[in-house]
């Protein structure tokens, strides 16, 4: 059947089968490899993208289901060809992205944090990400990494004097 899907502010009509996930569309119709596969069951996280905002977890849904839905990927966070986001540049700056499995699902949920509140607690930055795993257990870094972000979104990493 076919699917209207609006991926990264741009509109894409997929054929698909009703039983694929969204996960599998992205990777395997559309070639947008950031969303991982890794458990296939929604614990792991890895297949993390946002819907409407919200941190979802692809593997989970199909792709028939998205369609009328903002979709958000990886992919879809640079603001141009080339250029990292400021969270993707915090992550970067902090070793926030160790093996790099993880990373687009952990950027992807601290984004829908981010969009909700500006001034997040270590807490509520830990309760974002708890429902994705890092294999290789950097998460001092991954929240380091959003509470610098944070910080640069609110303006507060200006140099003295800047207006």
């Amino acid at each position: 059947m076919k699917v209207e899907l609006d991926i990264n502010r741009q509109q894409h009509t997929v054929e698909v089968e009703p039983r694929t996930s969204l996960l599998d569309c992205l990777r395997d119709k559309l070639q947008l490899n950031g969303a991982h596969a890794g458990c296939e069951h929604g614990v792991c996280g890895a297949c993390t993208v946002l819907i409407d905002g919200t941190a979802v977890r692809s593997c989970l849904m199909f792709a028939v289901q998205a369609d009328g839905y903002a979709i958000t990927t990886i992919e879809g966070l640079s603001p141009g060809p080339g250029e990292l986001s400021i969270l993707q540049d915090a992550f970067c700056e902090t070793h926030g992205m160790q093996c790099g499995y993880c990373t687009p699902a952990m950027i992807l949920a601290a984004h829908s944090l981010l969009a909700k509140n500006a001034q997040p607690t270590r807490e509520e930055i830990v309760d974002a990400i708890s429902g994705n795993i890092c294999r290789c257990t950097g998460y001092a870094q991954i929240v380091e990494a959003i509470a610098l972000a944070a910080e640069r979104m609110r303006g507060q990493n200006q140099p003295p004097g800047s207006p």
